[in-house]
């Protein structure tokens, strides 16, 4: 039986054989499946050993956690770097869903693993959860804003962010496939539109 202590040679530091783990796994999770990726193949392209993968990662499983957790904290950083203090609840909403469409034009592949695994049972609920209530929890507290300005509807918040994740992965599935109306200002504003009437209140 192969040993599962670390055993490479490579000079690499810890933290960059993690990283060289997360983008091979995320790359080969995208191109093959969950399923159809072995721990061992993650590790022989990330040129690390299989018992450093698993000294980060003790399961495939925690591997596919961290990576959408790190990805999440990716992209809401993105977010957060685009919204402006003072300005309206409208614009900050609108400034967001740019910035986040401009996201998963600027980081496909990323993007491709969103539209794989946001709502697969592969990620497990309490960490799909930890993503949208503390990485993305932002978003619920400008639906609250809204609601107590009365522009937002009064639907229970935690439905409205699944709404709001869904129309998120429908606008940019559409530009995937169609990425030549990814800069179309057309077929941009009216995204937007079309996920800020769904928020309004009547």
């Amino acid at each position: 039986m192969p040993s599962l202590l670390p055993t490479d040679t490579d000079t690499k530091p810890m933290t960059d054989k993690r990283q060289a783990i997360l983008e091979t796994a995320l790359r080969l999770f995208v191109d093959q499946g969950f399923h159809g990726t072995s721990t061992a193949s993650i590790a022989k392209q990330a040129g690390v050993a299989t018992g450093t993968l698993f000294h980060h990662f003790p399961t495939k499983e925690a591997l596919m956690e961290s990576l959408f957790l790190t990805i999440k904290q990716e992209f809401a950083d993105a977010l957060l770097l685009k919204v402006g203090e003072g300005q309206d609840l409208k614009h900050n909403a609108e400034t967001l869903w740019q910035s986040a469409i401009d996201w998963s034009i600027e980081n496909p592949v990323k993007q491709l693993f969103f539209q794989q695994y946001s709502m697969s049972p592969q990620i497990a609920l309490n960490i799909r959860e930890q993503a949208m209530n503390s990485i993305l929890g932002f978003i619920a507290q400008l639906i609250k804003q809204g609601q107590l300005m009365g522009l937002i509807a009064h639907y229970p918040v935690d439905l409205m962010l699944e709404n709001c994740h869904g129309q998120y992965l429908a606008a940019t599935r559409f530009f995937i496939d169609n990425p030549e109306l990814g800069k179309d200002k057309h077929y941009r504003d009216a995204s937007f539109a079309l996920f800020w009437k769904a928020l309004q209140s009547d």
